[in-house]
């Protein structure tokens, strides 16, 4: 390793800049609710690996072995004063790095460990240990991971404050949410079949996935377009063109009916998107490669991007989209809410985010449509494509442990960690 220079240094103290920027108004939260009161600590951590049984073809669902589902890792922090939070880590290996198997060695060696024994409601500081106990690549080391640690944080903070999230952030709780029905069609046929059911759930908007066929992607457009005349339409190419693809279907898509276009480039394509924000056919949304707040500042500096597709948990959990979300706003640019088919606890997160925020398009929360079971002693309220955004403390929701210990036997054999 060399020499540090004066240039690292600025970039370092901007990274944390921005970062504490993120999660210092709850860190404020903590030091005034300690004054003159015992300091609590965080007693233990315990995980539990899951795999949500699905309905439906869905790409991101194949896992190792033959393995068919959607996989999380359940995470409970517990104080030493007996209260708890929940939180959820919900890797996808076909989306991104992170598996349901280094996920849970990496929370049971690495990231949960620097968290015993510290404040449970000092948020910044649990950040910021996390940092030093695993080195980032270009961004956060293992975001996916971290944000079910986040989660539980924010939900314990909640609970031994009494306040739900938006309560914490000064926010109103919003509400409620529409939702978006997902077509992820291999052919026109099954395309058909697909709207049909969203339309049978009570859905009006539909994002698409594409790439890397720009003729039948087209086709797509236009079938949902049909379908749909007054409907948002999304379409999402998870990285899967190339830049001359892009360049040439982005003007094709939006004649067809898309609205906005999302990922179509790997995100170290710079120049890509910076061709394709300047073609201007569609607005040009960024996503899986935008971590941090830092690399969403320099995206934008290097006009990149005419918004962001928002995920919690490819933030490093809530602390991280919050600031992203306040950026864009800052910025004057778009933003939208999406996830990684979010269970029910990473769900809660993801509505009670968007709701204090204020989304007014349809979300990408395709986890009622494609997920069988719960691990809650109450459903979340969702009818149709409407989604009430949960008002309890912390997360809103109640975790049934019974639930949870059940869905971990029987879907991946495994045992409860304890950290």
């Amino acid at each position: 390793m060399g020499p540090t220079t004066l240039g690292d240094r600025e970039l370092l103290n901007r990274r944390q800049l921005l970062y504490s920027s993120a999660v210092a108004p709850l860190g404020l939260l903590a030091s005034v609710g300690h004054t003159g009161q015992p300091r609590m600590k965080i007693e233990h951590i315990e995980l539990f690996a899951v795999r949500y049984p699905t309905k439906g073809y869905f790409k991101f669902f194949i896992g190792p072995r033959g393995t068919y589902g959607r996989g999380a890792v359940i995470v409970k922090i517990i104080a030493d004063n007996g209260k708890f939070g929940w939180g959820q880590s919900i890797p996808s290996p076909l989306w991104s790095y992170e598996t349901l198997e280094t996920t849970t060695i990496v929370l049971q060696d690495y990231l949960g460990p620097v968290l015993i024994g510290r404040d449970p409601l000092d948020i910044d500081g649990a950040h910021k240990a996390m940092d030093g106990a695993l080195a980032p690549g270009f961004s956060t080391a293992m975001p996916i991971a971290r944000s079910g640690l986040d989660m539980a944080l924010h939900d314990l903070a909640g609970r031994l404050k009494g306040q739900s999230l938006s309560q914490m952030w000064d926010r109103p709780r919003g509400g409620p949410l529409t939702l978006s029905w997902t077509v992820n069609a291999r052919t026109l046929e099954e395309a058909e079949a697909v709207i049909d059911a969203g339309y049978e759930s009570g859905y009006s908007n539909f994002n698409i996935k594409v790439a890397p066929d720009p003729k039948f992607d087209v086709q797509l457009a236009r079938l949902v377009r049909q379908r749909a005349p007054k409907g948002f339409l999304w379409a999402d190419a998870n990285g899967g063109y190339d830049q001359a693809t892009a360049l040439a279907v982005a003007p094709e898509l939006a004649d067809a009916g898309v609205d906005v276009l999302e990922s179509p480039l790997r995100p170290n394509r710079i120049s890509g998107y910076q061709a394709l924000k300047k073609q201007g056919a569609l607005p040009i949304l960024m996503d899986e490669g935008v971590v941090s707040p830092v690399e969403l500042s320099e995206f934008i500096r290097l006009k990149m991007l005419d918004g962001v597709a928002m995920k919690p948990s490819r933030c490093g959990g809530l602390a991280g989209a919050k600031r992203q979300i306040e950026i864009l706003a800052e910025e004057g640019l778009m933003w939208l809410g999406s996830g990684l088919t979010d269970p029910d606890i990473s769900m809660a997160a993801a509505l009670a985010l968007y709701g204090a925020y204020g989304l007014k398009k349809p979300a990408a929360l395709n986890g009622p449509q494609f997920l069988t079971a719960d691990v809650l002693a109450k459903t979340l309220d969702i009818k149709g494509d409407s989604a009430t955004v949960p008002d309890g403390p912390g997360l809103g929701v109640e975790v049934d442990e019974s639930k949870v210990i059940k869905m971990m036997k029987d879907t991946t054999g495994s045992e409860r960690v304890r950290i």
